[in-house]
Order: structure tokens, then sequence, then C-alpha cells
């Protein structure tokens, strides 16, 4: 097996591999009071039509997910390129995915709009000097320095799962 430690630039160690499956072994959701509790997972294609998968912290606000990167970054450059993803996420008793395609946003007003409900939420964003992107004290390693490009992800389609009783598998089309 070969190993690639993706944050060895920021002093972070290789995972175990072991581990991780001894975790997919258990299937147990996260403590919904955990930092990764609400993790957001964006896939955007690659050239070659490939998937790239990243976390990110994205967010559901007014019928849209919203995330934000640096631009020198593989989902930028993907979504400028193609702008198809989708967005799947845990949340309490169910898991939802949500495709669309991505738009770069920077309308300055949206953007300071988007920050300050990126603030409240606890991540200090504010927009940039230019008002087209956003800033803050600290990111998400890999993202880049600042400022970070923001991106609206209008859904296409959803499909939602159920984990409580009675259960339920369900698309939706808008």
């Amino acid at each position: 097996m070969e190993i690639v430690n993706l944050g060895a630039a920021e002093g972070m160690p290789a995972i175990d591999w072991a581990d991780m499956e001894s975790r997919l072994q258990e299937r147990k959701g996260p403590d919904p009071k955990a930092h990764n509790a609400f993790t957001t997972w964006l896939t955007t294609l690659n050239e070659d039509g490939s998937p790239h998968t990243t976390p990110v912290g994205a967010m559901w606000h007014d019928g849209a997910f919203w995330f934000q990167t640096g631009s020198g970054t593989v989902k930028a450059r993907n979504v400028a390129r193609d702008p198809r993803c989708s967005v799947a996420v845990s949340v309490l008793d169910a898991d939802v995915v949500v495709e669309g395609r991505a738009s770069h946003v920077t309308d300055p007003a949206t953007v300071a709009r988007i920050a300050k409900v990126w603030a409240d939420d606890g991540w200090p964003a504010e927009p940039d000097e230019s008002g087209t992107g956003i800033t803050a004290p600290f990111n998400a390693p890999l993202q880049g320095p600042p400022p970070w490009n923001v991106y609206r992800i209008e859904p296409t389609s959803a499909v939602g799962c159920l984990g409580i009783e009675p259960g339920g598998l369900t698309r939706f089309t808008f």
C-alpha cells in the first residue's frame, strides 16, 4: 500500500489505515457534539472525468450549499472547468447528498452576507478589501492563503436517507 501524507506540510502525521479500517468496521456515527459531526464532502470532476472528493466547510443557507476555497485548489480549478458537483453530509439521523452546479460568487453584497452567516456560526469570516472574496484569521489546511473565493451550489437534485424508524430513502429533483 502506498501512503501519501497530504497534511505533512502542515506538520500533521500520516493516518494509520488499520485504524481507519477499524472505524469503518465499527460503523459508528460521530458524536453529535464532535467537531466532525457535520462534516460535508464536496465531489467535483477532474479533467479526465474522475471524481475528486474532499471535506469542506460548506453550509446550507437560502436553499443552497455555500463553500469557500483558495483559487489554486483542485476543487476551484475543477468547478471553473465543469461546475457539476455534489455535497454529502450526515446530519442527526439522516444522510443527504445534494447534486448541483457551483458558481463563483463575486457580488460584494452577497459575499458580505455569506461571510456574516459564517461569522455568526463561529468562523470569523469577513469580506476582503475588494469585497469579492473572504478572509479570516484561520481556515482549514490546504485552502491556500486568503482571500478565499466563495461558491454557491445551486441544487438540481438531492437524495435523503433517514436512519431512524420508519426510515426512508427519497430523491428530490428541483
